[in-house]
């Protein structure tokens, strides 16, 4: 059973307490990367590009997001942001320059399909995207696209999104697209970003674009509806693409690492996963497929009690159960932080969040960026990564995101230490744990829109001045230590 209230930590415990005893003298010895370890950044199309009513590109769902007043901390938009529709090339080079091996990007799909569909391909949106590639590859790198990272048309949105079943076939349709023009030259693509928060803060408690709140439904609907249009894109790529193209579809995860907050929660830590990690990937990576067996009884229990007729969350039936199971090549793991949990109520009934049963928290002792939900907790990924490993047969993983916000200082040096000490514990996973690690991406590369906290806080190891007009970059120091480590090939 991969999720279980069986689950022992105990011998990962042990595991950390022993190597974390000789973890100094064992790195100085072996915190090199391995050596085709891929060290990467990354942005999303709506956070860096800009240009959003370019040529015949149509309105994203984020577009007309951050036109809601209060939406937006300062109600800024992405409108320009970093410009990097048109400072791509110097994006790429200033990335090959810091030395990293691969460039992480997404294609906006309104941009590539101004209709949401196939009906109508813009011409100059996918020609921008060849154009990204191509300057990526002349410069050595190896591309890493993001069919979807959560701005779909609004056009879409207006037929209902994530809610409407009918989103399957119109992503697929999409990332049809996307193999077609670009699957000659990018052999590696991750389907739909994280789709725990986009569900979660779009489509239950509307923190997120569209903005919508069906708590306790909504968060469901759209879940199953992302994990099959997932399955439709990777059968598309399995069916059509691969033999020729010979390349990799993989899924997305947000990872939060869940910590017992005392040995008698681990049942809470184990109801924490159950339900915000492996909602999604049970149905894809494991050998039964379908959704964890305990989120189904407890959503099934408390549905019941609540009134409805049926559980709030779908039922697959035997058909997809079999059809999205296996579909994937690799995980894409996107991590920042880590939660203390124990058994206890809160969220609004009824919702995801209550569902689960527990209380999160955080230690005293863990310092924090100036985001307050991203404490610096290096252990987590080393944690979390061995939890996937353990339950989902160690699966090809890539760390697509992991990063630390801070209010935009040149003397980054905090972000320095979150690097260095999260790269220690990964290459720890590699080397002690066995994981299957083969990439690292740092989030982010650039200063850019960070999403409703607007440009308030940054993660980028470059500084964008979005009071310039130009968007002029300035390296951080993160920026020149991560050049020293790309070409060290080792943790400084």
């Amino acid at each position: 059973m991969i999720v279980s209230a069986s689950f022992d930590y105990s011998v990962l415990f042990l595991l950390l307490t022993f190597v974390s005893c000789k973890s100094e003298e064992w790195l100085l010895e072996h915190q090199r990367f391995p050596p085709k370890f891929l060290l990467g950044n990354g942005g999303s199309a709506y956070q860096i590009e800009g240009a959003w009513n370019v040529s015949d590109k149509a309105e994203s769902m984020w577009d007309r997001f951050v036109r809601k007043q209060g939406t937006v901390i300062d109600n800024e938009t992405a409108d320009v942001t970093a410009d990097s529709y048109h400072k791509y090339k110097e994006d790429i080079a200033i990335s090959k320059r810091l030395g990293f091996t691969s460039f992480r990007f997404s294609i906006c799909w309104s941009r590539i399909l101004p209709t949401g569909l196939p009906n109508r391909i813009s011409k100059d949106g996918v020609e921008y995207y060849h154009n990204v590639i191509d300057e990526i590859l002349l410069n050595n790198m190896v591309p890493l696209v993001t069919i979807y990272h959560w701005d779909h048309p609004q056009i879409l949105e207006e037929a209902g999104g994530w809610y409407n079943p009918e989103m399957v076939d119109w992503y697929g349709d999409y990332a049809s697209v996307v193999f077609r023009e670009f699957g000659t030259k990018v052999k590696r693509f991750t389907t739909i970003n994280e789709p725990l928060i986009l569900c979660t803060l779009g489509y239950m408690n509307g923190t997120l674009a569209p903005g919508k709140h069906w708590s306790g439904l909504g968060e469901y609907i759209c879940m199953h509806n992302v994990i099959k249009a997932h399955a439709r894109a990777y059968r598309i790529y399995e069916s059509q693409f691969k033999a020729q193209q010979k390349g990799e579809v993989g899924a997305s995860v947000m990872l939060y690492t869940y910590f017992p907050a005392t040995p008698d929660d681990q049942f809470a830590s184990n109801l924490s996963f159950t339900f915000n990690l492996d909602w999604f990937l049970h149905p894809i990576f494991s050998k039964e497929g379908d959704y964890p067996p305990l989120m189904k009884r407890i959503v099934m229990e408390k549905s019941r009690a609540q009134g409805y007729p049926r559980s709030r969350l779908p039922t697959f039936d035997a058909y997809w159960i079999d059809y999205i199971r296996g579909t994937y090549d690799f995980l894409a793991v996107n991590h920042y932080t880590s939660k203390m949990v124990t058994i206890g109520d809160h969220g609004q009934v009824p919702s995801h969040e209550n569902d689960q049963g527990v209380i999160f928290f955080a230690k005293s002792s863990w310092k924090t960026g100036s985001l307050y939900w991203l404490y610096v907790v290096p252990e987590g990924i080393r944690y979390g990564l061995y939890y996937i490993a353990r339950n989902y047969n160690n699966p090809p993983m890539y760390v697509t995101e992991n990063g630390y916000p801070d209010y935009g200082t040149l003397n980054d040096v905090d972000r320095i230490s979150y690097f260095r000490e999260y790269l220690k514990q990964l290459l720890l996973g590699i080397y002690i744990d066995g994981l299957d690690i083969r990439g690292y991406y740092i989030w982010s590369f650039l200063d850019c829109f960070e999403w409703n906290s607007g440009y308030r806080h940054r993660f980028g190891i470059v500084s964008v001045d979005f009071n310039d007009p130009d968007r002029p970059r300035t390296l951080k120091k993160s920026a020149l230590w991560w050049k020293r480590v790309n070409a060290a090939r080792k943790i400084l």
